[in-house]
């Protein structure tokens, strides 16, 4: 059984106790040699990772096997016929052949476009549907900034945009009011749906059979799949969203700076670019002020790709395929259910509880993601910040904050409409630390919190002293850092070293 609210059990009685309940986690130890052989590094320097939502963790062997094939190549830039340039090329369209068969997308039913990363490819969408009066953007609440920014787009071209609420405290969609906001799109126009097949908030796995339910409703169906596809299959096939959107560093670590939107044929015979740039056209003139773009994917790669970067993401989803993302996927269901479970139990000596979780306390339709905020004795807020430093002195990398996703977190925390106008009646100068400390003055509300993800190299005692760490702050009303000392209650720097 689950220790008592005030212990903390030792490292090897608590994997005793881990392993009780979730043994599904044995079947994961082929992860632990890979740890050793290829992430060696965490244990090298003590290192607890549990930022994979933020970005994985690349492999050594990513590293060797993409050094060598540029050390032992000599490569040009694509956009060229000499023999440097077409062995480049030969080399990026093999990745995106490759990609395409990763996620089971048909040559016949989807392109694949290179981008800077999913950000990128979320602004083109953005910038190329065709919106138009009477045309509709619907959003959840739930989704990344760079979704949220596509309404601008919207906006701009007459459209009218809606967002579609949760449900608390689980942070799901409210299904019934969802299907009425469908309902209210009319067939003659354009109209776009987006959202997140995995929450960046909560970890929330949202139904990947609204995709096909908006569909039968006339939409057309931007699925935001950066959060997802590190620990699970997009099977392109089984369900086909007219737009999906993923960062590949986010699934393997390396390479940065190259992402993808995939996009499917019906949806882009609609699309219309509103500029080109060199690399997107087959023709251009000065004097006759015109351009014709290239067909397909070309049009959308704007300049030159990142092109010796490019065959790393190949190298990085084999690496994926050999791990199998279902051992990846059980691992982190194991390690999340846990952590869910003794953060809950987490209790100051009066009783009251050191931990508020944002979203699902099982592991049910959830991914690794796990977010919360710590409460002293008097459930008073400890300052996300603080804990975040904390957690670096202990070589603890966590993430706090909003993460780029605050419809996911204004439900979360109870923010109205009323408390956000306040906040932007700061005016130009509000920024997410203003906005912090006016919600706690003004409703004791949090503007943040605290987000620990894990990923395919998580271990036990990764979370185990991650764990050991939280427990800290039972019965604190003060947090110190380095010469200063915090005190929660009055909300002032009580002493200074410096």
């Amino acid at each position: 059984m689950a220790k008592g609210a005030h212990e903390i059990l030792e490292a090897d009685e608590a994997y005793a106790d881990f392993i009780a309940r979730y043994p599904g986690y044995v079947n994961t130890a082929s992860l632990d040699k890979l740890r050793a052989t290829e992430y060696g590094r965490l244990d090298e320097r003590r290192q607890v990772y549990l930022d994979y939502t933020g970005g994985s963790l690349y492999a050594e062997s990513q590293l060797h096997q993409h050094f060598e094939m540029l050390r032992s190549c000599v490569f040009g830039n694509p956009h060229s016929a000499n023999p440097t340039s077409v062995a480049m090329t030969n080399h990026v369209e093999r990745t995106r052949s490759y990609v395409l068969s990763y996620f089971n997308a048909p040559a016949d039913d989807y392109i694949l476009v290179f981008t800077q990363n999913a950000s990128a490819a979320l602004k083109l969408v953005g910038e190329s549907y065709p919106f138009a009066p009477g045309s509709r953007y619907l959003l959840t609440f739930d989704n990344h900034n760079s979704v949220n920014g596509i309404r601008e787009f919207a906006r701009a071209k007459g459209a009218t945009v809606a967002y579609a609420p949760l449900v608390t405290p689980e942070l799901r969609f409210d299904i019934a009011r969802l299907d009425a906001l469908l309902d209210e799109g009319n067939s003659a126009h354009n109209n776009l749906f987006a959202y997140p097949a995995q929450s960046n908030f909560s970890g929330v796995r949202h139904p990947l059979d609204l995709v096909a339910r908006a569909q039968t409703k006339g939409w057309h169906v931007l699925l935001d799949a950066a959060a997802f596809v590190p620990t699970n299959r997009l099977d392109l096939t089984a369900m086909q969203p007219d737009f999906v959107t993923v960062s590949f560093y986010k699934m393997f670590g390396y390479p940065t700076g190259v992402g993808a939107l995939l996009i499917r044929r019906s949806a882009f015979a609609k699309m219309k670019r509103p500029w080109f740039a060199g690399g997107t056209i087959n023709f251009a003139s000065v004097q006759g002020q015109a351009h014709v773009l290239s067909p397909n994917e070309a049009a959308y790669e704007d300049g030159t790709l990142n092109y010796l970067s490019i065959p790393a993401v190949e190298i990085g989803l084999r690496h994926l395929q050999a791990i199998g993302l279902e051992v990846i996927a059980e691992r982190i269901r194991c390690l999340t259910g846990w952590l869910l479970d003794e953060l809950l139990a987490l209790r100051h000596s009066n009783g009251r509880a050191m931990v508020r979780i944002y979203g699902p306390v099982t592991t049910e339709n959830r991914g690794g993601t796990v977010t919360f905020n710590l409460y002293d004795p008097q459930a008073r807020l400890l300052d996300y910040r603080r804990i975040e430093e904390l957690a670096g002195q202990e070589s603890i990398s966590l993430r706090t904050g909003c993460f780029c996703n605050p419809g996911a977190g204004e439900m979360a925390e109870g923010l109205t409409e009323e408390d956000m106008q306040a906040g932007l009646a700061i005016g130009p100068d509000i920024n997410l630390l203003s906005f912090v400390q006016l919600m706690q003055d003004r409703t004791h509300k949090s503007a943040g919190s605290i987000r620990a993800s894990s990923g395919l190299a998580t271990n036990f005692p990764d979370v185990w002293r991650f764990l050991r760490f939280v427990a800290g702050f039972r019965d604190q009303t003060r947090l110190t850092i380095g010469d200063v000392t915090f005190d929660i209650e009055s909300c002032r720097i009580i002493r200074d070293g410096s």
